[in-house]
């Protein structure tokens, strides 16, 4: 477990939302987020706060962001880029995978990186396809034979770049353990497919999670909508008690419930906002988590 689940799991443990951790430490609600998402760590006078708070010494906290002694791991990368001119429609399959991170680039490259500490020779055990046609192009990662997906679901992170400007639509097929949205601004995207943990961060558009499994998201303020499409299961939407956010409940059979500290209740959000947080679907349950 890395420093940010770890304290997640630990303010949860002890009944605290982002905010009132904030308020204890001095700190920014965005900062306890930046350090829960894995996008930065607290400095050694907030790491003793952190200590003092949660009642544990330093040197645990410390462990488990900063290993003494640990060599940094060898990554392995194997990159397909390809340029794109004009408005296009996306749909891209990435098959298994450990972890998926999708973001905006600041060029007119689409960019597909694969990465792992384990397969030195990630270039020849994948290959990615591109087929581009009539304003749409698909994008297909390969595995090559004596790759099991068990072992891609184990040591293959992904991560993919879409152009500037140039995203009409994007449609990812994929299952991950660890899915990441950020620094997006693209019209919309949907996403297919499995992933345990959901981040989005600095997203500007329409998302849309499509799954029969559960997720649990975990989103840093909404910028246009977030719509979870399931069937049949349940999810958690951990989001900030301040953002300007509506609920909708669109689904056959479906509810939505909120939750704050740990506790139930009556409705969070906005009657009426221009970002919005729908579930869809067929007899699915959604907890909505204020912090």
């Amino acid at each position: 477990m890395d420093f940010g689940q770890k304290l997640k799991e630990i303010r949860r443990n002890e009944g605290l939302s982002q905010e009132q951790l904030a308020e204890k430490i001095g700190v920014s609600r965005q900062a306890i987020t930046k350090w829960e998402t894995g996008k930065g760590l607290p400095d050694i006078e907030n790491m003793m706060i952190l200590a003092e708070i949660f009642k544990t010494t330093l040197d645990e906290l410390v462990s488990q962001a900063m290993p003494q002694n640990a060599r940094k791991p060898t990554v392995y990368h194997s990159e397909t880029s390809y340029d794109i001119e004009q408005q296009i429609h996306f749909d891209i399959q990435i098959g298994t995978a450990h972890s998926l991170t999708v973001c905006t680039g600041e060029d007119e490259k689409l960019r597909i990186d694969l990465a792992s500490e384990s397969m030195e020779n990630i270039g020849s055990l994948f290959k990615v396809k591109l087929d581009e046609k009539r304003g749409r192009l698909d994008v297909d990662c390969v595995k090559k034979n004596g790759v099991s997906r068990y072992e891609a679901a184990d040591a293959l992170s992904v991560t993919i770049t879409l152009p500037k400007g140039l995203t009409e639509h994007c449609e990812i097929a994929s299952s991950v353990s660890e899915l990441c949205l950020k620094n997006l601004a693209l019209d919309s995207l949907e996403y297919d497919g499995d992933a345990q943990s959901v981040t989005i961060s600095d997203c500007c558009g329409s998302i849309e999670l499509t799954s029969r499994t559960d997720y649990d998201i975990t989103v840093d303020g909404i910028r246009g909508s977030l719509d979870v499409n399931q069937w049949k299961s349940g999810s958690v939407v951990h989001i900030p008690d301040d953002a300007d956010f509506s609920v909708r409940n669109k689904g056959r059979g479906c509810q939505v419930f909120f939750r704050k500290n740990g506790e139930a209740v009556e409705k969070g959000g906005r009657e009426s906002s221009e970002n919005t947080l729908s579930l869809s679907g067929v007899q699915s349950e959604l907890i909505v988590d204020l912090q």
